[in-house]
């Protein structure tokens, strides 16, 4: 007789809101996602949600002195960085997954890919492929811990590591707080079922953080005619000082 074949195990999982509007008084959202495991055999399970915004380069500059003066260095320009990052997971990330896993998967903000100028060679290292830049050097990971640190002062990346509660059997919530700073576009949210340190169910959710009203407008116009954009701001300005030298000079 055949044993009978464990069905695997699915997760699913969906946003409350899925368009983020930001008007001029936006301080920042609250986004709430929740789901449930499927699994009949009720097996140990460990859910992580990744929440990626768009990306963007990262310029970044470090002091040198130069004689009695310290100057900025040539800046280097880190690509392929989103411009909001989270990890929230239902406990501690290498309590649930090895090194490579998570390296795999960017889960957590040391195992995101951000590239790096000059890159020309690739090495494998603890069994994944990883960037090698040679005009940086051994100084590579000092400027990549810069580029996190960065962002993780301005409130843009993070890692909570009991961000994800379960509420019940298989039912479970995250809560994911979007600053005021967090920047406009798609964002993807990666929602991974863990079992026994392997990844065995991903759903994928979309979420728009749009400009709306006059700050839309002046967004658009600045994007799609940045000519238009500068005449209109220099005109602005100059209408204004010449309105306030008027005002002044009556008094």
């Amino acid at each position: 007789m055949t044993p009978a074949v464990e069905p695997p195990a699915a997760i699913s999982a969906a946003l409350t809101e899925t368009n983020v509007r930001v008007a001029s008084d936006f301080s920042g959202a609250q986004i709430v996602l929740y789901g449930a495991v499927f699994d009949p055999s009720r097996r140990p399970a460990d859910v992580v949600v990744i929440v990626r915004g768009p990306e963007q380069p990262v310029r970044i500059a470090r002091k040198v002195k130069v004689g009695p003066l310290w100057l900025n260095s040539r800046p280097v320009v880190f690509h392929g960085a989103p411009g909001f990052y989270i990890a929230a997971s239902s406990r501690p990330l290498d309590d649930i997954a090895r090194f490579r896993v998570l390296r795999e998967l960017g889960a957590g903000v040391d195992h995101l890919p951000i590239r790096a100028p000059a890159e020309q060679r690739i090495e494998t290292r603890y069994g994944v492929r990883d960037v090698v830049v040679s005009r940086l050097g051994s100084d590579y990971l000092l400027w990549r811990r810069a580029v996190v640190r960065l962002k993780q002062d301005l409130g843009l990346y993070s890692e909570d590591q009991r961000g994800v509660r379960f509420v019940d059997r298989g039912l479970f919530r995250a809560e994911i707080e979007l600053p005021a700073r967090a920047p406009t576009g798609e964002y993807r949210a990666d929602i991974i079922l863990f079992q026994d340190g392997v990844p065995v169910s991903t759903r994928t959710r979309t979420l728009t953080v749009e400009k709306v009203g006059i700050e839309r407008t002046l967004y658009v116009l600045a994007h799609e005619r940045p000519w238009t954009y500068g005449v209109l701001s220099m005109a602005l300005a100059l209408a204004v000082g010449w309105g306030a030298s008027f005002a002044f000079r009556r008094r």
